[in-house]
């Protein structure tokens, strides 16, 4: 078996992280913030749990590192490592708290991100590098098996609640 990569072992604790998650009923998304090659804060998906639409692993990290940091701005170095490409709020978080890279799993499906044209913008006079595909096979395979999982939970409601409408009516006739 390889040596795993620098870039594996981080991203495998942003797996670690998104299986916390999902074992609380959560899309299996995790990130982790490596200063000195050292975790410094981790975060998963919290939005149904918390009801918030900014709840999002990235954003977890991020705001518990610029909290261990004592300020908004993370020192230079310091690096993100998220299981699926971040959404452009995560992007944006992700660039005003001068995160220097951001590294991610699984690319998102639909292309919407913007990660790219965010970091390469220079809106804030910061540049962040970003680097795509890192475990891009595991992090795709923990969304993909978690969303076939809901549609087939979504399914199986559905056919409960139109078997229940059925007997219902059957008895007012």
């Amino acid at each position: 078996m390889r040596k795993l990569t620098r870039e594996e072992k981080f991203m495998r604790v942003a797996i670690r992280a998104a299986k916390r998650g999902l074992k609380q009923g959560e899309v299996p998304i995790g990130a982790v913030v490596v200063y000195e090659d050292k975790v410094v804060s981790s975060g998963y998906n919290r939005r149904a749990k918390l009801q918030l639409a900014s709840a999002h692993a990235e954003m977890m990290a991020i705001d518990r590192a610029c909290k261990k940091f004592g300020s908004w701005r993370l020192p230079e170095g310091c690096e993100l490592y998220v299981t699926l490409e971040p959404c452009p709020m995560c992007m944006g978080a992700s660039l005003n708290a001068r995160v220097d890279k951001v590294y991610f799993g699984a690319k998102e499906q639909k292309g919407r991100s913007l990660t790219s044209e965010l970091a390469a913008s220079n809106l804030l006079n910061h540049k962040t590098e970003v680097v795509s595909g890192v475990l891009e096979e595991e992090c795709s395979a923990l969304l993909t098996s978690f969303f076939v999982e809901m549609r087939k939970k979504q399914k199986e409601e559905k056919e409960r609640q139109k078997k229940q409408d059925e007997n219902f009516s059957q008895r007012e006739i």
